[in-house]
């Protein structure tokens, strides 16, 4: 942006920041246990789309590696950002780790002069459209001399730490947000694993012992036998079925992309497996596009109501969600009905279990996909209703503390997004809106 364009007074950036280039590693990285150094490389940046702290590294140098490149050490607190290609776009990250290496795709800024906090500049580097200073087309890519010559609005000290310090509450109860959701899926998947997959209860009571952390309602429900099956040894009384008899699959369809009228006005949610690939919970609240009336109809499967199982079938196989509100699906996914023998919430944690057997019955020559017709002989455990009900029931509130917390985490994204430009160049000074703030993240 131009210095035009700032409420604030202006300087170069490379008055206040000093820029430090990645280095080329060209040997192989190792695990912690074998390196000294952190090594951060553009892959490590595929995180939620929220989550802006890089607090740990995937790969680790020898220091000896290190010094014989003379590959520059990033402190911690700087900002590390790509500096080539479509990765110009990606959200930069604070670099939290011990002094780190960086690869030679990245490119890193720390405050000089203390002119500038920590927390600010990475708010400032947010905040610019480093395309605008790329060079080339085919590739972009940033120089130092460019950022250097850039001119930034620079508040004074206090209002440098009222505008960090407002920003980053939001980020860390996104961040906070992100991680109770985990947890809470994380809680459900092992009830799933133990219930229905390592059938503990069965084998607690097989041995005559009673069932951990059940009531003895719930452990009425499981028998003290087991029985052979195709599948193997499976609870006394327990079923073999399909996941196409447990569960109503059906597919979706794209209305051409050239006839306007498909697509305006839109009016009903239409999910792609784009949708699903940034999620950071279990649920999905909105798509990117939306049908008309007459794109629905161009769609064989029609609307398909909130609590619907969707699956990507293929680029790639298994991105999982369950969806919260009634939408239309292209032709990438194999959606689950609500409403079947199973419920959603159970075929969820089931195909995230068997998703390798689901991709084994995939094919095709420019990408995999697996067909309805493949998917829905798969052969699954079909438990006694009561047995899925009490799990329903259990995991079903989890997921719905999961969709109150992912709704509210895109209102706070939303918050960020609006305040962040404003805040940045001086549009909007606080304490303005501060009230509506706080409420916002309480």
């Amino acid at each position: 942006m131009g210095s035009n364009e700032w409420a604030w007074p202006t300087v170069p950036l490379g008055s206040v920041a000093k820029f430090r280039a990645g280095s080329a590693f060209k040997t192989d990285y190792q695990g912690e246990q074998s390196g000294e150094v952190p090594f951060i490389k553009v892959s490590d940046f595929s995180l939620p789309e929220n989550s802006f702290e890089i607090i740990g590294a995937n790969n680790w140098v020898s220091r000896d590696k290190a010094m014989a490149i003379k590959a520059a050490l990033h402190p911690p607190g700087a900002t590390v950002f790509a500096k080539i290609g479509v990765a110009l776009t990606y959200n930069r990250r604070r670099l939290l780790v011990r002094d780190t290496a960086i690869d030679n795709n990245l490119m890193s800024a720390a405050p000089i002069g203390g002119r500038v906090s920590a927390d600010f500049l990475y708010f400032l580097l947010t905040y610019l459209d480093f395309n605008v200073i790329a060079n080339g087309s085919a590739l972009p890519y940033l120089n130092v001399s460019d950022l250097q010559k850039l001119e930034v609005g620079l508040p004074r000290p206090e209002e440098q730490a009222a505008i960090s310090e407002t920003l980053l509450a939001i980020q860390r109860r996104i961040g906070l947000l992100r991680q109770t959701n985990t947890t809470l899926e994380s809680i459900a998947q092992a009830l799933f694993k133990s219930w229905f997959i390592d059938f503990d209860p069965v084998r607690a009571k097989q041995a005559g012992r009673e069932p951990e952390g059940m009531d003895a309602a719930t452990a009425a429900l499981f028998p003290a036998e087991f029985e052979e099956s195709v599948l193997g040894l499976i609870p006394k009384g327990w079923q073999v079925s399909e996941v196409g008899q447990a569960a109503e699959c059906v597919g979706g369809g794209t209305p051409s992309t050239k006839e306007a009228a498909y697509w305006e006005p839109p009016v009903h949610s239409w999910a792609t497996p784009k949708d699903l690939s940034g999620l950071g919970s279990p649920v999905l609240w909105a798509t990117e596009r939306r049908l008309s009336d007459a794109g629905l109809k161009k769609v064989s499967s029609g609307i398909l109501p909130p609590g619907t199982l969707l699956m990507s079938s293929r680029a790639p196989i298994g991105y999982l969600a369950i969806a919260k509100i009634p939408l239309a699906v292209n032709q990438g996914f194999i959606a689950m009905r609500p409403g079947g023998l199973l419920p959603p919430v159970y075929l969820y944690f089931w195909s995230q279990a068997t998703m390798d057997a689901i991709k084994q019955k995939a094919n095709g020559s420019t990408f995999m996909e697996i067909s309805k017709a493949a998917f829905r002989p798969i052969p699954l455990v079909l438990p006694p209703q009561e047995v899925v009900a009490s799990f329903a029931e259990i995991a079903g509130a989890l997921f719905e503390r999961i969709a109150a917390n992912e709704q509210q985490r895109a209102g706070l994204t939303d918050l960020r997004n609006t305040l962040l430009p404003r805040l940045i160049s001086g549009k909007l000074r606080l304490p303005e809106d501060k009230e509506q703030l706080e409420e916002a993240l309480t």
